[in-house]
């Protein structure tokens, strides 16, 4: 799950970290390629009203092939019951998940302690 992380250059995906993120989730949908992880998706929910869904993940070597497609099928079906399922995007991948039918929110707000990630997710007020 590392190299998947990595190579996407998300580089603070330490083996310890994804281990917490991954033991605290409780919704997760895992692509396998012939015995390889090549791509993976996380969620958490109260099981009725709210999810949200994080870190849809696939290798770069293994982009373009449909396989984001059958992560967010397993995170979905996991999630059917849930009224309302919100998804946190990185920048640039919003058209892939308007195909899900999802669609931004009028009052979402978030806090981001760290300043980089704050200037490039959150409106200016």
């Amino acid at each position: 799950m590392k190299e998947v992380y990595q190579s996407v250059g998300w580089v603070k995906h330490t083996k310890e970290v994804i281990q917490q993120i991954y033991e605290a989730s409780n919704v997760i949908s895992i692509a396998v390629l012939k015995g390889q992880i090549v791509g993976f998706g996380r969620g958490l929910t109260d099981g009725v009203f709210n999810a949200a869904i994080y870190d849809v993940v696939v290798h770069k070597d293994f982009q373009k092939q449909g396989i984001a497609n059958v992560i967010m099928e397993g995170l979905f079906y996991q999630l059917r019951d849930v009224s309302c399922v919100h998804l946190k995007s990185t920048t640039g991948d919003e058209a892939f998940y308007q195909k899900w039918r999802l669609r931004k929110v009028k009052t979402g707000m978030a806090k981001y302690s760290d300043p980089v990630l704050s200037k490039q997710y959150l409106e200016t007020i």
